[in-house]
């Protein structure tokens, strides 16, 4: 029996261990081929690798950012974003009203009331704690601000704040003084400022029937006594001339006060488009008070708006 040795020693004598050179030109051909087949999937698999590494840097990078916020984004490239996002607000809503208090509106004589109001045996004093002027107020600011004209109506009690320090009503405007310089303090860009009353005088002075429905008739009070004064009347004139177009009757005009010994400025001074406003009369109802301070709201969007 012939053992492997033997087996190769036959071979070697059977075949010849030259092999043709096509044979030997094929072969080359062959690994070669096989030899950028096996590089390409070496390169394939280490550019994977690279990828993935890539990506993985990147979202462990975008985790920081997002953890630790918007300050590490280059912050000229933040403001320039900004400066942008403020230009295309501003070509939508250039009005200034909409971004910050604008009106202001409080009540020097925040207690007065309505007969309709109050309990038939306490009628003398035509005064209340809750039931007064300043619902009308509220019911003025509540309507501005729904039109994105931004309105602060004052919560502060000045009557209170009269019995508290011991003081008679005729301080009244010394005490709503202190409020107004306050609120125009903290709020620069107040630009139109009603101190809201009702007024003493009877029904058929301060009503109006338009179209079947009673309203309070409006009353713009100025003191001349006062450096705004000019501008302040300009102002009155115009909420007077603009109700009087739309709603004949329903405004009894400008008053001006000018008493020679002592006018009270009625705190005008202090900044220009202000007015005492009277809203109807102690004769009243709250609803004759709300239909006017609703028109009002109106009148007041349209002169902003142009």
């Amino acid at each position: 029996m012939q053992n492997d040795k033997d087996l190769f020693d036959l071979i070697k004598k059977t075949y010849p261990l030259n092999p043709r050179p096509d044979f030997v030109s094929t072969t080359e051909a062959k690994l070669r081929q096989n030899s950028r087949k096996l590089n390409r999937k070496k390169a394939y698999k280490r550019l994977s690798i690279a990828f993935s590494g890539l990506i993985i840097c990147a979202i462990a990078i975008f985790s920081i950012i997002s953890f630790k916020g918007i300050s590490l984004i280059d912050p000229t490239l933040s403001s320039i974003d900004k400066s942008h996002s403020a230009n295309v607000v501003n070509k939508q809503e250039p009005s200034i009203y909409i971004y910050q208090p604008s009106v202001y509106i409080y009540h020097s004589h925040n207690y007065e009331s309505f007969y309709s109001e109050i309990d038939a045996n306490e009628q003398k004093r035509f005064y209340d704690e809750i039931k007064n002027i300043k619902l009308v107020g509220k019911r003025l600011s509540k309507n501005l601000n729904a039109t994105n004209i931004r309105t602060i109506q004052e919560s502060r009690d000045i009557t209170s704040i009269l019995k508290d320090r011991g003081l008679a009503l005729n301080k009244t405007y010394t005490v709503s003084r202190e409020i107004l310089e306050d609120t125009l303090k903290k709020n620069k860009n107040i630009q139109m400022v009603f101190d809201i009353h009702r007024d003493s005088a009877d029904r058929d002075v301060t009503t109006i029937n338009i179209k079947g429905k009673d309203f309070a008739k409006v009353e713009f009070v100025i003191s001349k006594s006062n450096v705004n004064y000019e501008k302040n009347l300009k102002f009155a004139n115009r909420l007077h001339n603009k109700i009087e177009k739309k709603y004949p009757g329903l405004s009894r005009g400008v008053v001006i006060k000018n008493n020679p010994k002592d006018q009270s400025t009625y705190n005008q001074d202090l900044v220009n488009n202000m007015v005492l406003l009277q809203i109807g009369g102690v004769e009243n109802t709250l609803q004759e008070e709300y239909r006017t301070t609703d028109i009002f709201a109106e009148i007041l969007k349209e002169i902003i708006d142009n």
